[in-house]
């Protein structure tokens, strides 16, 4: 077939194609190489280019799994044995992992070779994808304008479709954040459905998991079966599924209560266009049958607050294990100013508050819940801005106190999910006058992913977007 048909293939379909060896995994390898020396220079999206860890891997024979043959990228946060992991920080500009982290093993269990890394911003800290240490990631619908973060490389390469699906991390947003600024499908898990370890027995006090960014849902979803379960590490486990995900996408959703927000969770007005989509969309699931009202919860607390001092509190940890491995002090030549000013920053916090933010980020948490149990699924903005230029989130700027102030106009209702482990997903519904994506979110209760790919796989029909690709496409 040439693979000229290649970006309009999921990955489910390439495996297929793989199973029935109409393609080779050499093939598919070659042409996903093709499609980012293409596009790669433009976006500076793939920062870690190990094509020979996906050949040796072909060679050896690959494992026979659900996505046997289909090429992969993971991001530069995961640690994957034999090749560089950076964590976008420049003291780590050479590191080689000497283990695997447990989910980068189930992706390579899964079948998946594995050519390169994803960019993401120094330790994954901001919604974008600019790190000092390998620039700025570009927006495929618009050069001058973000990726998102910290799943931003990621996400540009899939919606420039070098590839179908690629792993994505969110610890307050960041698959939601780059997959609503890309215009592609992406999805949070519940806490602990997919493994963190085994390094971590969780991460920002339980706020982060892994999963990854998609064209389609059922890729997400598939994928989501693939990786999930728990390690021998985990402290805890997500409820199980009735049934494999990847069953529930074109299973009939029911007549949901689903109820929206055109605001912020702060109750400040947002971007005109970005409102009028959360509408527009809301009366769209009206017409599929869904009872639809607009309600949003109320927070307890200011889960920024919150997240600034757990997150604060961990890069301090981070920067105190690389000082011990490196034997010196570090410095800016070895992380971005932001870094350095969140680890200083932590320095003044004591166990005391450490605990009133774990308590704040419960107490989010169930208000959440509660909230969520008199509906099914809550509609809001994923960002409550239209992607940002590259710059305006500059984390080497000598005045970092605009950041805080940006991020909560930015994207203020994300990181809540994270606070109470619900399901939360962004999908790609609606686009500006300016040719920008505005990704929907949605959110379920704990453990109800199910809910959310029925309702996905309904949008998708709905409103296809797998059609709609970025003016720089491989």
């Amino acid at each position: 077939m040439g693979f000229k048909e290649f970006g309009s293939y999921d990955a489910v379909a390439l495996a297929e194609l793989v199973r029935k060896k109409e393609v080779s995994a050499k093939d598919l390898l070659d042409e996903a190489i093709a499609r980012t020396e293409k596009v790669n220079p433009q976006l500076n999206a793939v920062v870690i280019k190990h094509y020979d860890y996906a050949e040796r891997q072909i060679a050896k024979g690959l494992p026979a799994g659900p996505f046997t043959g289909v090429p992969f990228l993971i991001k530069d946060l995961e640690l994957l044995e034999g090749t560089c992991t950076t964590f976008g920080a420049s003291a780590f500009r050479t590191d080689i992992a000497d283990h695997s982290g447990t989910q980068a093993q189930r992706f390579v269990n899964a079948g998946l070779t594995i050519f390169g890394k994803t960019a993401s911003p120094e330790f994954g800290l901001v919604p974008t994808t600019e790190s000092r240490l390998f620039g700025p990631t570009h927006n495929p619908w618009n050069l001058a304008h973000s990726s998102g973060g910290s799943s931003g490389g990621a996400a540009a390469v899939v919606a420039a479709r070098v590839l179908p699906v690629a792993h994505a991390t969110d610890g307050g947003g960041s698959i939601r954040i780059p997959a609503s600024a890309c215009g592609v499908f992406g999805m949070k898990p519940t806490r602990a459905r997919n493994p963190v370890g085994p390094d971590r027995g969780q991460g920002w006090a339980g706020l982060t998991c892994g999963h990854v960014v998609s064209i389609s849902v059922r890729d997400s979803a598939a994928m989501m079966d693939a990786i999930c379960g728990p390690e021998l590490s985990s402290p805890y486990v997500a409820p199980p599924p009735k049934r494999p995900f990847a069953e529930e996408v074109g299973r009939d959703p029911g007549r949901l209560r689903i109820a929206f927000t055109d605001r912020s969770p702060y109750g400040d007005a947002i971007d005109p266009e970005v409102a009028e989509a959360v509408r527009d969309v809301a009366r769209m699931l009206e017409g599929l049958g869904h009872k639809v009202e607009a309600r949003a919860p109320v927070l307890p607390a200011d889960p920024s607050i919150a997240m600034s001092t757990i997150v604060a509190s961990h890069t301090s940890l981070n920067l105190r294990l690389a000082e011990q491995r490196f034997g010196r002090a570090l410095t800016g030549d070895d992380f971005e100013a932001l870094t350095l000013a969140s680890a200083f920053i932590a320095k003044a916090l004591t166990a005391t508050d450490y605990v009133a933010a774990e308590l704040d980020a419960f107490r989010i948490s169930r208000a959440l819940s509660e909230f969520l149990a008199s509906c099914d699924v809550f509609l809001s903005p994923t960002l409550c801005l239209q992607p940002v230029r590259l710059g305006e989130i500059n984390t080497m700027s000598q005045d970092l106190s605009q950041i805080g102030p940006t991020l909560r106009r930015y994207m203020p209702g994300t990181a809540m999910f994270n606070m109470s482990g619900q399901p939360a997903m962004s999908v790609p519904l609606a686009w500006s006058k300016a040719g920008l994506p505005l990704g929907m979110m949605f959110a379920a209760r704990l453990g109800d992913e199910a809910t959310l790919f029925r309702l996905a796989a309904q949008l998708e029909q709905a409103r296809p977007w797998k059609d709609k690709k970025p003016p720089v496409c491989a």
